[in-house]
């Protein structure tokens, strides 16, 4: 999003408020808005039309029409696992990659799921609420009462249907609690069981029979909707249990609702819902079912799995922001089929004008289909001829080397290619007479030459001979680590390296516009947030503070 001259890209918080966490990744790279909405039709157009990066939780769902409502989308964070309320395929159809966190609240789900399996095994619910609603308990009669149907766990054995991350957990800490452990995932290796020493069963309705309780930790694909259904409740064991910390749409709820009410399951846990928030006074199917266990879809909470999980994100945002999307996020969903296919949602964002200087947009992808693209998201620069094919470095429908885009020893290469095609006789002789010098020079040079990244450009200025200062081209990518905020390297003053990173965030999402010199007098500030023609709705902030932005 532009905001005056720094024109940095808009990042947006989707579904919650609170970006303390976020800043002091993003600060330095991206103008953060949180718009604490619960649809699409909450967020401010703003957003809609320039954000090019969000973050979002569990809480808001993006099907196509609402992706299509975004202009300038290239990536999408789901804060946690699974990315069930994204249309994946629709993302990809658009260009927009989609990532999660996973592996950072592992531990607390797998927790989590063991103590609602110690809760039904030994009543520690129902035991807390009889006594927290008056229940006198004196006599062994009135705990037998009270008591009765608490389970021994002793060679019980707990199912597992998904063996991934928190699956693996679970089967541990079940162990040491005496269960004997099953489970069943078509998609891992053999060898997994002897590995863990678990038993392996190889179809639904095995695994379903043998186990005393069933734990579900599978993501909720088309296929995996409704296993566990009116068929498949028929295929346990009388009397067992079923917790579900995953997806609520893996659970069919009627068929669970008349299987507890029958007593045919003995009890549930359930930390989610197919349709969340859940309400208990709803007339839902789970409305007045005994032995069932609620809670808010918070197995995943802790305050340190909490930070963790927006740090990835956060850190997520910024690889996208100042590398290459998608070739450098690391936990992109969607990435295979993105490069696959090359599919790109041509966006104002990303169009660059002919004959005019722009910074690196960290938003365009590897090779772009026009020369205002550049090569590998690096633009070329406007002082460059505007060549009438897609890469200058081949003339398409000329086969040959173009040696104005090379240094002197590969243009003196090209050049001996292009006279051999030409001349057999007298050129390749002229040529090679061009490459010996070129590669003198370059052997016999006094000045030794640092080595640095191909897309750094620095020119000696020729006023300037005794004088070590240099130009940077403004088509410098910033010294940013995809990780975290740019650090003084190489003696660079920070005020010209925060001028340097100022500019490089600027074509995203703003027309690019000429840029004084790093070198110059007047470098500039820190922004303070402002949005266009929405003077009433946001503030003028610090730069390290989110703008909140609302529908109108």
């Amino acid at each position: 999003m532009s905001n005056g001259a720094t024109g940095r890209p808009l990042v947006a918080l989707l579904d919650g408020r609170d970006c303390t966490v976020e800043m002091p990744i993003l600060k330095d790279v991206a103008t953060v808005a949180f718009c604490d909405a619960q649809s699409t039709h909450e967020i401010h157009e703003k957003v809609l039309n320039e954000a090019v990066a969000a973050l979002m939780w569990h809480s808001i769902t993006l099907e196509r029409e609402d992706l299509e409502k975004f202009k300038a989308l290239r990536v999408v964070v789901r804060i946690g696992t699974g990315t069930d309320n994204i249309d994946v395929k629709a993302a990809t159809d658009l260009g927009i990659a989609v990532c999660n966190t996973p592996g950072d609240c592992v531990e607390e789900v797998a927790d989590t799921t063991v103590s609602l399996i110690l809760n039904m095994y030994r009543k520690t619910f129902w035991l807390a609420k009889a006594v927290s609603e008056g229940k006198k308990v004196s006599g062994v009669e009135q705990v037998r009462e009270l008591a009765s149907g608490s389970t021994r766990i002793r060679d019980d054995t707990l199912g597992i249907i998904g063996l991934g991350r928190v699956g693996t957990a679970v089967a541990m800490r079940a162990k040491a609690f005496g269960f004997k452990i099953c489970f069943f995932d078509p998609h891992l290796p053999e060898g997994v069981d002897r590995s863990l020493g678990i038993e392996r069963c190889y179809n639904l309705d095995d695994i379903l029979f043998k186990s005393d309780c069933i734990t579900l930790h599978c993501p909720l694909t088309d296929e995996t909707r409704h296993m566990i259904n009116d068929m498949t409740i028929k295929q346990m064991r009388p009397g067992a249990f079923i917790v579900n910390t995953s997806r609520g749409g893996l659970i069919q709820e009627s068929a669970l609702g008349e299987s507890l009410k029958s007593g045919h399951i003995k009890a549930a846990a359930l930390d989610v819902h197919e349709h969340e928030p859940f309400d208990p006074l709803a007339m839902g199917p789970l409305s007045a079912v005994p032995n069932i266990i609620h809670t808010p879809h918070c197995s995943w909470y802790s305050d340190a799995s909490c930070k963790e999980l927006r740090l990835s994100a956060a850190r997520e945002v910024r690889r996208a922001i100042v590398g290459r999307c998608p070739h450098d996020l690391t936990n992109c969903v969607n990435k295979e089929a993105l490069l696959a296919g090359h599919t790109r949602r041509p966006t104002s964002s990303t169009s660059l004008a002919p004959n005019v200087s722009s910074s690196f947009n960290p938003l365009m992808p590897s090779f772009g289909t026009s020369i205002a693209d550049g090569f590998n998201g690096l633009p070329v620069g406007g002082n460059l001829p505007s060549f009438p094919y897609s890469n200058p470095l081949l003339a398409m429908g000329n086969p040959l080397l173009n040696p104005l885009m090379m240094n002197p020893s590969t243009a003196a290469l090209a050049s001996f290619a292009n006279a051999a095609a030409n001349s057999p006789h007298s050129g390749p002789a002229a040529a090679l007479s061009t490459l010996a010098a070129a590669s003198s020079a370059m052997t016999t040079s006094a000045a030794p030459v640092a080595r640095q990244s191909p897309a750094v450009q620095v020119a000696h200025s020729p006023k300037a001979n005794n004088s070590s200062r240099t130009t940077v081209s403004p088509a410098v990518r910033p010294a940013s680590s995809p990780d975290g905020p740019a650090e003084v390297k190489d003696g660079t003053p920070p005020a010209q390296q925060t001028a340097s990173q100022h500019h490089l965030t600027s074509a995203s999402l703003s027309a690019a516009s000429p840029c004084k010199s790093p070198g110059a007098s007047s470098l500039p500030k820190v922004p303070t947030i402002s949005v266009d023609s929405l003077a009433s709705v946001v503030p003028e902030e610090s730069a390290t503070t989110p703008v909140k932005l609302d529908a109108e």
